[in-house]
Parts: C-alpha cells; sequence; structure tokens
C-alpha cells in the first residue's frame, strides 16, 4: 500500500509508517505545499496512494464527488504526532488495507474507527 501524507501531518510519518513495510511520501516532496485539496486527492488517485490527512474536507470532496478514489484516513484526534497517534494509526492501516486498496473513507479517533466504502451515498 501507498500512502501520501497530507500537509497538516509532520513529514516525520514517512520514515514512522516507512519502517512497517508502506510506500510512503509526504506531499511536500511531490507537490506544492499550497495545493488545493482537490489536487491533493487527483494526485493520489492517478499515482495508487491513500491520503493521510486530519482535514475533513477530504471526505467532503468524496461525498460531493462521488468518486471511488482515492481512499482517505481522515484522523479526528487532537495529538497528530507519532508519539501520540502511532500504533493507533498502524492497526488501522492493518486492519483496513482491503478496503483502502478497493476504497474507503475511513474516520478514525482514539476510540474507534468508522469505515465507509466508496463511492459515498
Amino acid at each position: 500500500m501507498k500512502i501520501l501524507i497530507d500537509m497538516n501531518f509532520s513529514p516525520q510519518w514517512s520514515e514512522v509508517l516507512g519502517k512497517y513495510g508502506w510506500e510512503v511520501l509526504h506531499w511536500s516532496e511531490v507537490g506544492d505545499p499550497k495545493a488545493k485539496d482537490r489536487t491533493i486527492m487527483n494526485w493520489a488517485n492517478i499515482n495508487g496512494y491513500v491520503v493521510l490527512t486530519h482535514d475533513l474536507d477530504f471526505g467532503a470532496l468524496l461525498a460531493i464527488t462521488q468518486a471511488e478514489g482515492p481512499s482517505v484516513i481522515q484522523v479526528r484526534t487532537q495529538g497528530i504526532l507519532p508519539d501520540d497517534l502511532e500504533m493507533i494509526l498502524v492497526e488501522v492501516l492493518r486492519q483496513f488495507e482491503p478496503e483502502l486498496n478497493s476504497g474507503a473513507l475511513i474516520v478514525v479517533n482514539k476510540e474507534r474507527s468508522k469505515v465507509r466504502i466508496l463511492p459515498l451515498k
């Protein structure tokens, strides 16, 4: 699985998630840091990446466009540094990898994760 980390996450996440065997890029490595969410989503979809974000707009874009991709993991916790979230996120990525590969929106918080299959209805 390939993961694209949105600008609202630290580039430190690339190394953290990469050690678990995923191919990981931070958006700042491939695109304009001020790019619109739609640009990031288009790039991720064309290149086969799952988007990791803290931004609600990605889920809204999936809903509005009825898109079948890219998959998005939307983290809804205050602490988004690896020290706070690493093991929760790794568990979600492992547990829901088939859904992410097929097209899904996963909303993650510390208590639970919710999966919605794309396109959103």
